[in-house]
Formats: C-alpha cells, structure tokens, sequence
C-alpha cells in the first residue's frame, strides 16, 4: 500500500473515532442499561454551567451542538448500518440542551426538564414520532429535539398557571 494511501486509511480510522466519540457522549451511549437516559443525564451535566449566560448565547451554543449532533449521529448510523443505534447518545444531550433554553439554573427546574424531556423523549407523543421517520442524521435528533422543545414549554406552561411551582 503507497504511503499516501495508508496515510489516508489512518485519517479515515481517527475521523471515525472522533465521530463516535462525539455521537456516544465520550462513550456514555456504551452503558447497558438506558443509554438514551444516561445521554439526557449528562446532556443536562454540560448544560448546567451554561445556565448562567445570556439566552442568545446559549441557544447559539444549543444550535451549534445540535449541528455537530445531526453529522456525527448521521455519520456513525451509516458506519453501522442501523437508522437509530442506541450507543448514538448525542441526539438525547442535544434535546436536552434545548429543553433547557432560557432556564432558571436551578437543579430544580433543570430536573423537572430532564423528566420531562425523558418521558417525552420515551412516549414521543405525535408528531414526536414521524420525525424519528426522516433520513440519517437529521431524523436521529429531531425526534429529540423536538422532546426538547416540547418538555420546555410544558415547564413554563405548568409555572405560569401554578405558583406553587
């Protein structure tokens, strides 16, 4: 093999070792037991300190996962030739990034959000669940963020209407 193209080969290996990197959560995705739980877990570990910023910033930051997430997911589902593999974690810290958007940064609230976000993310209540349908990387992290989404706004729905909350 020409040095070129075992120098290529290498590179090709160490791309997909960053992806799966990425898309298991730094192997978070590899726990036997409930990986999408332990990705929203430590979805919601990283978004904590990032509480503080301002919300344009952070949402920024969400969105720019978010795209990092779409590729890396898209990539490792063609390498393993399966539309959604469990290992694939970084659609969940992502879903719960956005569930987490202009969050108080309280344990509390950002508890209520990953329970939220997880039985959403779980039940995928329509149209949760067509988006999961789209192709590659794209379908992996809608469905989430979507959960996302929808477990943000529940949170502040159930705040505005009960003060005891």
């Amino acid at each position: 093999m020409p040095d070129r193209e075992r120098a290529a080969s290498k590179a090709g290996v160490g791309a997909r070792r960053v992806e799966r990197l990425i898309a298991t959560g730094a192997g978070v995705g590899h726990v036997t037991v409930a990986p999408g739980t332990a990705g929203s877990l430590l979805g919601a570990v990283l978004c904590f300190p990032l509480l503080g910023l301002p919300w344009p910033v952070y949402l920024g930051a969400t969105l720019l996962l978010t795209a990092v997430a779409v590729w890396a997911a898209g990539r490792v589902a063609a390498d393993l030739r399966q539309p959604d593999p469990s290992q694939v974690v970084i659609d969940e810290i992502a879903g719960m990034w956005f569930a987490a958007i202009a969050l108080p940064p309280t344990f509390y609230d950002v508890t209520v959000c990953f329970l939220l976000f997880r039985l959403l993310d779980v039940v995928k209540p329509a149209p949760i669940s067509r988006l999961e349908k789209l192709s590659g990387g794209f379908g992996i992290v809608a469905d989430d963020v979507a959960a996302g989404l929808l477990a943000r706004v529940m949170w502040w729905l159930l705040k505005v209407n009960f003060e005891f909350l």
